[in-house]
């Protein structure tokens, strides 16, 4: 990006509304903020300031919703994502990505439609920690693979019907730690040019504006729409896979 004209100011623009969504939502910066970015930046830096926005407005909202956490809900969840990341990244050397983002797609759309128009699959909000594990390790692969470092847990936390801040101070967590994997595994890779960390700089007053409004908005929605925002924002994801 030249930094002229269109550019920074798309880029910008898209930084502040995918932090809004995010703030709102508690999911989804990527999708809203790379539908505009690719058409000014190259594919790396969209990714490398996916994570590293992502990590941040992620880690902003859980602070903001402290008090709702629920360590004995978060740490399987934590654990098998931890352990589901490296193994995503592993399945990019011989998997097919496009198959598995169709795949996703496909089960996003129908999952999002269904829970729409159907009477809510409602499971036991108490689970084992086996089952919370093993959703955790799937959140982990499919972040690895795709990047969509929350998609599954937030499911989860949608079928077992939590609170809304309960739900965010379940999904956010996780999706904290599959970015900071994926940060760290960037670094290591020496993803981070120094373009990128100017950009990333001059996102940051956008980035947290965009979740704080989010974050003042969440405060005044209820759970009836709160679900159909998630719903919705799932859909989307969806739809944006199969493309």
């Amino acid at each position: 990006m030249d930094g002229i004209a269109i550019e920074l100011p798309l880029f910008l623009l898209a930084t502040f509304a995918g932090a809004f969504v995010a703030g709102l939502s508690g999911f989804a910066f990527g999708l809203v903020a790379s539908s505009l970015w690719l058409y000014v930046l190259t594919p790396l830096q969209s990714a490398s300031l996916i994570v590293g926005f992502g990590l941040l407005v992620q880690s902003y909202s859980v602070w903001k919703l402290r008090a709702a956490l629920d360590w004995r809900r978060l740490w399987p969840l934590i654990a098998g994502a931890v352990v589901g990341v490296p193994a995503g990244v592993s399945l990019l050397t011989w998997a097919d990505p496009k198959s598995v983002r169709i795949a996703v797609g496909a089960i996003l759309i129908a999952y999002s439609l269904y829970a729409f128009f159907r009477p809510q699959l409602k499971l036991a909000s108490e689970v084992s920690p086996a089952a919370d594990i093993t959703i955790g390790f799937a959140n982990g692969l499919l972040g690895g693979l795709t990047g969509l470092a929350g998609i599954i847990v937030t499911i989860w936390c949608n079928l077992r019907d939590l609170p809304k801040a309960a739900q965010r101070a379940t999904f956010q967590p996780v999706a904290v730690a599959v970015f900071a994997m994926a940060a760290l595994w960037l670094g290591v890779k020496g993803s981070l040019s120094l373009d990128t960390a100017k950009l990333l700089a001059l996102g940051l007053p956008f980035l947290f504006a965009g979740a704080w409004l989010g974050l003042q908005l969440f405060g005044r929605i209820d759970e009836a729409a709160f679900r159909k925002i998630v719903l919705a924002l799932l859909f989307v994801s969806g739809v944006a896979l199969l493309f």
